[in-house]
């Protein structure tokens, strides 16, 4: 049954958003464009993607379950984490798994699949 399961920007490919049971789940967020920006500007906009994408949810970061980051060069880790703690309401940090990953396009550095409750 598909009935309580609300779908929102969906494509023939993928939805960007599927709520399920109180649970709001986003397609991986990266920066628009794959633009030669830093890792920092990157982090920024796919972040400031995943806002929009919890407000069209009903939801917003302080709700956040799960993140799971990936980055092109784990070497970037510690100025992702300086615009990431940033971006997060206080005590409100999710559980998290980051890894270094081969990304869709070459321009690449960051990409953040979020898993929220519904507000």
């Amino acid at each position: 049954m598909t009935a309580d399961i609300e779908r929102i920007e969906t494509t023939t490919r993928m939805s960007r958003v599927v709520k399920h049971s109180g649970i709001v789940y986003l397609c991986g967020q990266t920066a628009v464009g794959a633009s030669p920006a830093g890792i920092e500007a990157q982090t920024r906009e796919a972040l400031s993607r995943v806002d929009a994408l919890l407000v069209k949810a009903g939801t917003d970061r302080s709700r956040i379950l799960t993140a799971l980051v990936h980055l092109r060069d784990i070497a970037d880790f510690a100025a992702m984490n300086e615009v990431w703690e940033a971006w997060l309401p206080p005590n409100t940090a999710p559980a998290r798994t980051t890894v270094e990953a081969k990304l869709a396009a070459p321009d690449l550095l960051f990409e953040v699949t979020i898993t929220a409750a519904a507000a």
